[in-house]
């Protein structure tokens, strides 16, 4: 929301800020003129300044000489001066609803404070708009960053935590918290830019899993090289998945059902064995027995070292760090979860329902 937002809610504050100083140093001149030129008292000279500046038009607290009264013309010149531009910030404040943003501004910014683990979304364009829907519909915590003024209207909107400013700049990345954050997703339409993210991001949270868009196979590899964990290339992806839909057309409707179906029955999900929780650790899986207590089937096994055993028999040890990529329901997963540990799953997500 609030680079552009935050900087003229800052002018308006300034503006007001600096007005209402000026008003307090006219205050402080007219009283202590009163004081100790025209050697009034305290009182008299502060009731004086006052009438004076609001112009009330009530009559001279004591006579006053020619000087006395050319000051008086002067203090009444600058109060009218001073209290209208005050007047004029204020009403212009009330009119944009700076007053009303500055307050959303401040939840914002609260709320991105309070975020952990969190997902950082670099652009909102085509590809991020489907990135965002689908973060959405996972129910995870995540930030989204444009520079662009109406597509951050349109993610206002659609009622995401949005950033406005250049995803590329180690301020931007600070301000949502990239050093608390999970994973930076860069799908902004240009590879250099993605690369500037990319790099960025590792430089400031080495251990963050960064995510990157790249239109050419050449990107690609140079993403890789930026230190990107995963780069996805819209148009080698998007052909590989129209080449899969005309030649096995069934499996193809499966696997998207099972990944982004909107009335799906199956989901899958990943689930990290941690040994200080995991009862079932240095065991097979024929004697964990995770599929006869929760129904959920163990699809494939990441190794710590990186290797994936795919279709893992009841012969296969279950190892600390392994990730088990799983698939059934949203109620059998939550059993595997609750049988793995209290923080076996990386993060389980609530099951969308109907077209969300």
């Amino acid at each position: 929301m609030y680079s552009t937002l935050g900087r003229k809610y800052r002018r308006i504050q300034r503006e007001l800020t600096a007005g209402s100083i000026a008003l307090v140093g006219v205050f402080f001149t007219g009283t202590l003129w009163y004081r100790f030129v025209e050697r009034w008292s305290w009182e008299d000279s502060i009731y004086m300044t006052v009438i004076t500046l609001s112009t009330v038009g009530f009559s001279e607290t004591q006579p006053l000489g020619h000087r006395g009264r050319l000051f008086t013309i002067a203090l009444i010149l600058m109060g009218i001066i001073t209290i209208g531009y005050i007047v004029n910030r204020f009403t212009e404040a009330l009119i944009q609803g700076y007053f009303q943003e500055g307050i959303k501004l401040q939840r914002q910014r609260r709320l991105m404070e309070s975020l952990s683990g969190h997902y950082i979304l670099c652009g909102y364009s085509r590809t991020g708009r489907q990135i965002a829907k689908e973060f959405m519909a996972e129910g995870v915590a995540f930030v989204v960053i444009d520079s662009d003024p109406e597509s951050v209207q349109l993610a206002q909107k659609r009622g995401y935590c949005i950033y406005q400013g250049d995803a590329t700049l180690d301020e931007t990345l600070l301000q949502v918290g990239i050093e608390k954050a999970a994973c930076i997703v860069a799908a902004l339409p240009s590879d250099a830019e993605n690369l500037y993210i990319v790099l960025s991001a590792k430089t400031l949270t080495p251990r963050i899993r960064a995510i990157a868009r790249a239109s050419t196979e050449e990107a690609v590899q140079k993403l890789q090289r930026g230190g990107a964990d995963v780069v996805i290339s819209p148009y080698i992806s998007g052909g590989r998945r129209m080449a899969a839909a005309a030649l096995r057309p069934q499996v193809m409707d499966f696997v998207d059902g099972i990944i982004s179906g909107t009335d799906r029955e199956l989901y899958m999900e990943e689930f990290l064995v941690d040994p200080a929780v995991c009862p079932f650790v240095g065991q097979t899986l024929y004697k964990a027995r995770l599929r006869t207590q929760t129904g959920a089937l163990v699809l494939a096994i990441r190794r710590v070292s990186g290797t994936l055993i795919g279709g893992p028999t009841g012969d296969t040890v279950l190892m600390p760090g392994d990730l088990l990529i799983c698939m059934g329901t949203a109620e059998q997963l939550r059993a595997l979860n609750q049988l793995l540990g209290p923080i076996g799953s990386r993060r389980l997500r609530k099951p969308r329902k109907g077209n969300e």
